[in-house]
C-alpha cells in the first residue's frame, strides 16, 4: 500500500502539523496579550463557528472527494467534474446561509453561554460581538474546502497542504499584529482584540482561496486532457449527482462535529455547573485551559490522524470499490498503526510533563490548576485520533451511516453526565465527560468495521503491545531524568522549566524512537526503514 497512502499521508500530515504547530505557538504571545480571560472568550466565539462550517459544508467536501476518486477510478473524469461545479454551487448559498444564521444568532447563543447573573470578565455582549466578528468567514470557507475535496479526489495532496500553511500563517499574522497594535498601540480593550482576532479566520480564508485557484489554474490543462481521453460515461444527470452527493455527505454532518460538540456542551454547562459547585471564581482560568490554551497543546499529536484520515478516503475507496480485500484490510491495519505509534507516546509524555509543557509555554501564574488539567486531558486526544481515522475507514468502506450513530451515542453521553461530573470531580470532570463520549465512539466505530469486513485487529494488538512497552520505558526515562535534574535545575522558574522540558522531551523521546527502530516497528508500521544509523550515514556524505 502502502506507498500512496502513507505518501498522501506524509504531506497532509507535515502540512497539519506545521499549521496545528504554528496555532500552538502563536498562542504563547497571544495569551501574553489577552491572559485566561481573552483565551476563554475566543473559545466561546470558535466553537460554534467550527459547528456552523461543518453544518454549512453537510460533509459535502469529503463526499465530492470520494465521488471524484470513485469515478475516476471507472474512468468517467466528466461526471467527476459536473459533481465539481454542482457542489460549488451548493457550497455558496450554504455559505451565505450559515453567516446570516450565525450572524443574527449570536446573541441569544452567549446568553444561554453565559448564565450568572454577575460573570466574572466575560459579559453576553462580549461574547456576542466576538461571534459575530469570525460568522463573516462563513461566506468563503465552504467554497475553499469543496476545491480542497476536488483536489485530494484526485489524490493530489498539495494543493491541500500548502493552502492550509498559508492560511494559517495568515491568520496568525494579522491576530498578533492586530491585538498589539490595538492593546499596545491604541489602548484597546481584550474584547475588542479578541474580536479582532477572530475575524482573522476571514483574512485566513482569502488567502487559503487564492492559492488554490493557483493551483487550479496550473492544474486545469491536465483535467481538461483527461476529459478529452475519456471514452465512456455514466451520464448522470444533475438530480441524480445531487441525490449521491448527499448519499455520501448527509451521515458525515455531524462526524466533522465531534470535538466542536464536546466543546460545545462544555460551553452551555461548564460555567454554571463551577458556579454551582463554589468555583465561580475560576471557571475561567479552567475553561480556557481544557478548551483553549491545554487544546492548543494536545490536538497536535492528533493531526497524525487528521492527515491520515483525509488522505486515506480515495485510497480505502478504491480499494473497496474494486473488492481488494486483502488491500482494504492492509490499508486500515496501517492506517490505525500509525496512529498509535506516533500519537501514544505523545500524549504519555504531555501527560508526564504537563506541569512542564503548560509552565514553559504560558508561564507559571496558574501552573498548580493547570498542570494536572493538561495531563488528564492529554490521553482523550488519543481518542480523538481514533475516532477520526475509524470514521474515515467507516465512510470507505460505506458504513458511514453508523459513525453518525457512534458520535450522537457518545456525545448523549456527554450532554448526560457532564454537569454531574463537574459537581463530583470540578473541572476535570468535563474532562471525563469528553473521555466517555469519545471513548463510546471509538469502541462502536471499530465494531462496525469488524462486522461489517470480517476485519482482524489481532496484528494491530500486537503492535500496540510492543508500543506500549515501549512507551512505559520512555515514562520511567522521563521520571528518572526529572528526578536527577530537578536537583540542579530551578523548575520554579520558566526557563528552568524551559531547559527541564528540554531534557525530558529529547532523552524520553529519543529512547522511543531509537527501540521503535531497533525493533523494526517503525518500519512495519511506516512501511520504509528509519533507521538511526542509516541517517547518521546520510549525514556524513
Amino acid at each position: 500500500m502502502s506507498s500512496n497512502i502513507v505518501k498522501g499521508a506524509f504531506i497532509l500530515t507535515l502540512a497539519s502539523f506545521l499549521s496545528k504547530f504554528l496555532g500552538m505557538i502563536y498562542v504563547i504571545p497571544f495569551n501574553a496579550l489577552v491572559g485566561e480571560t481573552g483565551g476563554t472568550l475566543f473559545s466561546f466565539a470558535y466553537t460554534p463557528y467550527s459547528i456552523f462550517i461543518s453544518l454549512s459544508t453537510v460533509g459535502i467536501p469529503v463526499a465530492v472527494s470520494k465521488f471524484v476518486s470513485r469515478y475516476n477510478s471507472l474512468g468517467d473524469y466528466e461526471s467527476g467534474m459536473r459533481m465539481f461545479r454542482v457542489a460549488s454551487m451548493i457550497m455558496a448559498i450554504t455559505g451565505i446561509v450559515a453567516f446570516l444564521v450565525m450572524f443574527f444568532s449570536a446573541e441569544w447563543l452567549a446568553k444561554w453561554m453565559i448564565t450568572s447573573e454577575d460573570p466574572v470578565g466575560i459579559s453576553v455582549e462580549d461574547v456576542t460581538y466576538v461571534t459575530r466578528m469570525v460568522s463573516v468567514a462563513l461566506l468563503i470557507i465552504p467554497v475553499m474546502s469543496i476545491v480542497r475535496g476536488f483536489f485530494q479526489g484526485h489524490e493530489t495532496m498539495k494543493p491541500t497542504a500548502v493552502s492550509q500553511v498559508l492560511e494559517q500563517i495568515v491568520r496568525i499574522a494579522f491576530i498578533l499584529i492586530g491585538s498589539f497594535l490595538i492593546l499596545k498601540v491604541f489602548n484597546g480593550t481584550i474584547v475588542q482584540a479578541v474580536g479582532l482576532s477572530t475575524f482573522a479566520a476571514f483574512i485566513g480564508a482569502l488567502a487559503s482561496l487564492a492559492i488554490l485557484l493557483i493551483f487550479w489554474k496550473v492544474r486545469k490543462p491536465y483535467y481538461n486532457q483527461q476529459l478529452q481521453s475519456q471514452t465512456h460515461t455514466y451520464d448522470i444527470s444533475t438530480k441524480e449527482l445531487i441525490r449521491e452527493l448527499f448519499s455520501y455527505a448527509g451521515p458525515f454532518i455531524l462526524v466533522g462535529l465531534a470535538i466542536p460538540l464536546y466543546q460545545l456542551v462544555d460551553q452551555f454547562t461548564f460555567e454554571r455547573a463551577m458556579v454551582d459547585s463554589g468555583l465561580e471564581s475560576i471557571w475561567e482560568n479552567a475553561y480556557a485551559v481544557i478548551n483553549y490554551y491545554g487544546h492548543k497543546i494536545v490536538i497536535i499529536p492528533m493531526t497524525i490522524a487528521t492527515g491520515l484520515s483525509l488522505s486515506l478516503l480515495p485510497t480505502l475507496t478504491k480499494s473497496f470499490t474494486q473488492n481488494n480485500r486483502k488491500l482494504l484490510n492492509e490499508q486500515i491495519n496501517q492506517s490505525l498503526q500509525i496512529v498509535l505509534v506516533l500519537v501514544v507516546p505523545a500524549f504519555v509524555g504531555i501527560a508526564v510533563l504537563s506541569e512542564e509543557v503548560y509552565g514553559a509555554l504560558y508561564g507559571l501564574t496558574i501552573i498548580d490548576m493547570a498542570g494536572p488539567l493538561l495531563g488528564w486531558y492529554a490521553p482523550v486526544v488519543l481518542l480523538f485520533g481514533l475516532f477520526s481515522v475509524t470514521a474515515a475507514i467507516l465512510q470507505g468502506i460505506n458504513e458511514q451511516r453508523y459513525a453518525v450513530f457512534s458520535l450522537v451515542a457518545g456525545l448523549l453521553v456527554k450532554i448526560l453526565l457532564n454537569i454531574q461530573l463537574i459537581h463530583w470531580f470540578g473541572a476535570k470532570g468535563a474532562i471525563f465527560g469528553t473521555a466517555l463520549a469519545s471513548g463510546i465512539a471509538v469502541l462502536l466505530n471499530l465494531w462496525r468495521i469488524k462486522k461489517a469486513i470480517d476485519f482482524s485487529f489481532k496484528q494491530t494488538i500486537k503492535r500496540t503491545i510492543l508500543i506500549g512497552i515501549f512507551v512505559m520505558i520512555m515514562a520511567l526515562v522521563i521520571w528518572g531524568v526529572k528526578a536527577v535534574f530537578d536537583l540542579f535545575i530551578p523548575t520554579e522558574t520558566r526557563w528552568g522549566t524551559i531547559i527541564m522540558l528540554g531534557l525530558c522531551v529529547s532523552i524520553g523521546g529519543g529512547v522511543y524512537l531509537y527501540l521503535a527502530n531497533i525493533s523494526t516497528l517503525l518500519e512495519r508500521v511506516l512501511g520504509k526503514r528509519i533507521s538511526i544509523d542509516l541517517l547518521r550515514r546520510k549525514r556524513s556524505r
